[in-house]
């Protein structure tokens, strides 16, 4: 199994730009597509982004298309979201998440299990 650290919250104002990172150690991390997901105050967790093994394939959710870029660094064990224009909506403790199973393509992904996810990092947008 892998361990996943998430860093770079904060609270910040509309408009404004944050990068979460995602550190992984535990396995190899480049055998495994990586996700981002995050969830608001009363509402069901939601796929955010993901990217496959190779950096050659990523996904968005409509929400946040033109806004967010996910990329990873195999070489560094870390996978990013940089987050661009930030609306009050998009206010939600983020996570990233991973498994052998995890399957990352440009309209979507799909996965048997996600069994590992970091401890998420709460990400704040004022109007």
């Amino acid at each position: 199994q892998v361990q996943l650290v998430e860093s770079g919250g904060g609270l910040v104002h509309a408009g404004d730009s944050l990068r979460l990172s995602c550190v992984a150690s535990g396995r190899t991390f480049s055998s495994a597509a990586m996700g981002w997901f995050r969830q608001a105050p009363g509402k069901q967790r939601e796929g955010v982004s993901c990217i496959s093994i190779s950096n050659s394939t990523t996904y968005y959710v409509d929400s946040v298309k033109g806004r967010f870029t996910i990329f990873r660094d195999n070489g560094q064990n870390t996978v990013y979201l940089q987050m661009d224009s930030l609306k009050p909506e998009d206010t939600a403790i983020y996570y990233c998440a991973t498994d052998i199973t995890f399957l990352c393509g440009s309209k979507g992904y799909t996965a048997t299990r996600l069994d590992s996810w970091g401890q998420g990092t709460q990400v704040t947008v004022s109007s």
